[in-house]
């Protein structure tokens, strides 16, 4: 009976192990498809059925060097990304300790309201949104960018950091007043060091979130300030999609950041499955 029940518990994790291995390599295969496809000529990218085995070029990335400034856009979103992760932070965290340590009847609803903003759809209010960036001359600005990115990402960003402030007991931070804390000295030497995964687990999202978003870089920049979002949109045109180059300059645009989310991956999971939902 001894030898059945191990060897069920074994079957158990072998199957779940299979299960997950299968999850991730269907999850992961257009990022390798993605690639592969970048090494082709456009013949063979559209050829059918799809070729696994052909002549690697390096003919994509090198028309993509000649034709855009690839370093331009990868910049601007390095800059826009930071900058609007950094305001969001600046903004959540105050308001995430507000919420927590000074809770109202009307605290969860407001936390809902704000989350409920993220089911309006962009082109909604694209309308509204283009025009007052316009009138304020900011048009294919950074700035525009930065302001706009930081606001549809605070509500998760104050969310996450509220859920972690919550796990954080009372008494410490009464401990600390006690002990002639001021309110700056509380927030910096005792709550923000004790969250400091939950605050990396954020900061790690709203990057994510950024890099990846298209929208709004579609519609208010052009050039001067166009992340690398647009310049994968750039390679489609009324001609067509030109699917080897569009896999090459979206392999360099996803790159960077599928590179952060590996390292960091286990905690981007805990911020996810843990500040997020609980």
């Amino acid at each position: 009976m001894h030898l059945t029940l191990r060897h069920q518990k074994q079957l158990k994790t072998l199957v779940i192990g299979a299960l997950a291995w299968g999850i991730a390599l269907l999850l992961f295969f257009p990022i390798f498809w993605m690639l592969l496809t970048s090494f082709k000529t456009e013949i063979e990218a559209f050829s059918t059925p799809p070729s696994f085995l052909f002549t690697p070029t390096l003919e994509n990335y090198l028309t993509i060097n000649e034709r855009s400034d690839y370093f331009h856009f990868a910049w601007n979103s390095v800059v826009v990304s930071v900058l609007s992760t950094l305001l969001g932070m600046l903004v959540a965290v105050p308001a995430a300790y507000s919420m927590a340590f000074f809770e109202t009847k009307r605290t969860k609803s407001t936390l809902l309201w704000m989350l409920s903003t993220k089911m309006l759809p962009p082109v909604g209010v694209l309308v509204p949104i283009y025009l007052l960036v316009k009138d304020a001359g900011l048009l294919d600005t950074k700035a525009a960018l930065i302001v706009i990115y930081t606001l549809i990402n605070l509500p998760i960003m104050v969310w996450m950091i509220y859920t972690y402030f919550k796990e954080i007991p009372k008494d410490i931070l009464e401990a600390a007043r006690m002990d002639g804390a001021t309110l700056l000295q509380e927030v910096t030497s005792v709550l923000l060091p004790m969250s400091k995964g939950g605050l990396a687990s954020t900061i790690l999202l709203s990057l994510i979130l950024c890099w990846n978003e298209a929208f709004w870089s579609l519609n208010l920049t052009s050039s001067e300030a166009a992340p690398l979002t647009a310049l994968v949109a750039s390679y489609s045109s009324p001609e067509g999609l030109f699917w080897a180059k569009l896999s090459a300059v979206s392999t360099l645009a996803c790159a960077p950041i599928i590179i952060i989310g590996w390292f960091s991956q286990k905690q981007l999971v805990r911020g996810l499955s843990f500040g997020a939902v609980k």
